[in-house]
């Protein structure tokens, strides 16, 4: 059944026919602006006051240097003057794929100070990536620095200025590094209202094609900042984040809009993730805090100290994109001595962090962020320790989905919560427990397993470094379920019999033990830096094949193409 929603006012409406409807009942916005939980500016009047206020002080550390917020300014200005002078206004989408750095920062910046509607995303999905979500957002304007990106934006007629990065651009792309004649851009003041459309966030599509999700200048300013700002414990200097992840990515939004514009933070960042460089970034510029998915964190726990290694800046490591297993979390404690803040969130407006040693909850939703409840599957509201759906409201909740209003009518509720589609429970003290996916499971001969489950059980393993579980096709029960693990620095290669009898001693029901084993050299990541699980579902398909018998461990070198079978007692 469609839902029926009321709506703050007209909806924001693109250039090229793009509208973007606010699905939060009015009267909540209201309340959230009446507290004091949501700004009455946008991202780039922020920008500005920070980098009026403290020209000197360092923005950006990027591959290249580093960038003080005067520099920033001028820079951003510069792109923006491009921006209107090939026709861009403050009714279009911008689309942005570029590498973590300046260019990066520079144009999302110039977005906002134009009064548009900045569109980043990762680098890695292919063109298809670039056709598909340029199409549905009508995007006006483009800045792309992959030849086969430019190659597809040349064939959307929708488009009307394409820029590059690339020292030599093809016919009909203008370079982004040129001057701007007749002078500085001007912006007006301010370039577009507090709750106007911002940024829209693109889901890593993990599970299916991505999502584009609207947030608002205030949702980013307000709720998106206020979880950062909470973890932060509101520093005398302002804090210096070292952000491993695409800035272009859903967590990575954390960067350019809240870092730099709303909170007038140092921002860190690599082109591309890794660990001994993130290392190096740690000793080099002082962070204080590092945000990474689990994957780097550990990756970077796993490597020897270096001599003289000093990581003493550091207030705490900031994990989020997927579940952090609990021997990632006690690896980070004991190599860097500092908390790891977990954050459960998502694209669509859903956020909860902790920094429990146990792990064992997400911790206590946060009114300024976004308020959490947990649902029956009849809509009714369940009780202290009741599993049920999670959903979420406030000041962080995003506008809509993009031009997908049968979104809206799937994952949003009439009266503005978001249906996050994952399954928990709060307990009698309201704190949040993610006990899983509602859609990711795997079906064997009709038992529902949640492959979350046995992940967070395997995460408690300290010989496994990392443990992702896939479904595998089966004649006999159409699903069994493969644990994918990567071993723990200098602990042997786990078999099928240990990892269940480990399972077992944690109290995991026998019925739930994965009946096979996939024991990897690394593990394949997607583009925002998590372990993609469509490729590691297709690497299992490809080392069990059809005549792995059940119950096998499969030793597999992707570096070397090479896979040996180990046959072990069926469970």
């Amino acid at each position: 059944m469609t839902a029926t929603y009321t709506v703050r006012e007209a909806p924001w409406r693109s250039r090229n026919g793009l509208e973007l409807p606010d699905r939060v009942p009015r009267a909540d916005r209201e309340a959230w602006e009446a507290l004091g939980l949501c700004p009455d500016a946008d991202l780039f009047t922020l920008f500005r006051h920070h980098a009026l206020a403290s020209p000197d002080r360092e923005a950006l550390v990027d591959d290249r240097g580093t960038l003080p917020y005067g520099e920033l300014h001028a820079e951003v200005l510069r792109v923006a003057g491009l921006f209107a002078e090939a026709g861009l206004g403050a009714r279009d989408v911008i689309a942005l794929r570029l590498p973590n750095g300046r260019a990066a920062v520079v144009a999302e910046l110039a977005v906002y100070a134009l009064g548009a509607v900045a569109l980043p995303y990762p680098l890695g999905g292919g063109v298809r990536d670039t056709r598909t979500l340029l199409t549905r957002s009508r995007a006006g304007g483009a800045v792309l620095a992959d030849p086969e990106d430019l190659a597809a934006a040349a064939e959307l007629p929708l488009l009307r200025a394409v820029f590059t990065t690339l020292p030599t651009p093809p016919p009909g792309v203008r370079r982004l590094d040129r001057a701007v004649p007749g002078g500085a851009f001007r912006p007006a003041e301010p370039p577009a209202g507090a709750t106007a459309p911002a940024r829209l966030l693109v889901s890593s599509g993990s599970e299916t094609e991505p999502k584009m999700v609207a947030y608002s200048h205030q949702a980013m300013a307000g709720g998106r900042a206020a979880y950062v700002r909470a973890l932060a414990g509101f520093p005398a200097a302002p804090p210096r984040f070292l952000v491993l992840v695409p800035l272009a990515s859903s967590y990575g939004s954390l960067g350019v809009p809240v870092a730099l514009a709303a909170l007038g933070a140092t921002l860190v960042v690599r082109e591309r993730f890794d660990a001994r460089e993130a290392l190096r970034a740690i000793a080099d510029h002082r962070p204080t805090h590092v945000f990474g998915v689990p994957t780097m964190l550990r990756r970077m726990a796993d490597l020897p100290r270096r001599p003289g290694e000093d990581t003493s800046c550091l207030r705490a490591l900031v994990s989020s994109g997927a579940a952090l297993p609990a021997s990632t979390a006690t690896a980070c404690r004991e190599r860097f001595g500092v908390p790891v803040v977990t954050v459960y969130g998502s694209s669509d407006g859903v956020n909860c962090h902790t920094a429990e040693p146990s792990g064992e909850t997400a911790g206590t939703p946060d009114p300024a962020v976004a308020a959490i409840r947990i649902v029956r599957p009849d809509g009714t509201p369940a009780d202290p320790g009741e599993p049920g759906e999670i959903q979420a409201r406030g000041p962080m909740t995003p506008l809509c989905y993009v031009g997908a209003p049968e979104l809206d009518a799937r994952y949003r509720t009439s009266a503005g919560w978001v249906r996050s589609g994952d399954l928990g429970a709060l307990d009698a003290d309201g704190r949040l427990r993610v006990l899983g996916r509602l859609r990711n499971v795997v079906i064997r001969g009709g038992l529902t397993l949640s492959p979350a489950e046995v992940e967070h059980e395997l995460g408690t393993d300290p010989r496994i470094a990392e443990a992702v579980c896939v479904p595998v096709q089966d004649e006999e029960f159409g699903e069994r379920l493969c644990a994918c693990v990567r071993p723990a620095p200098g602990a042997p290669r786990p078999t099928l019999e240990a990892v269940t009898a480990h399972l077992r001693t944690r109290g995991l029901e026998r019925r739930k033990f994965p009946e096979y084993l996939l024991v990897l050299d690394r593990m394949p990541l997607g583009p925002t830096g998590k372990v993609c699980r469509r490729t590691l579902a297709a690497w299992a398909v490809d080392a069990l094949g059809a005549a792995t018998p059940v119950g096998a461990t499969v030793h597999v070198n992707r570096r070397a193409e090479h896979v040996t079978h180990a046959r072990e007692e069926a469970h």
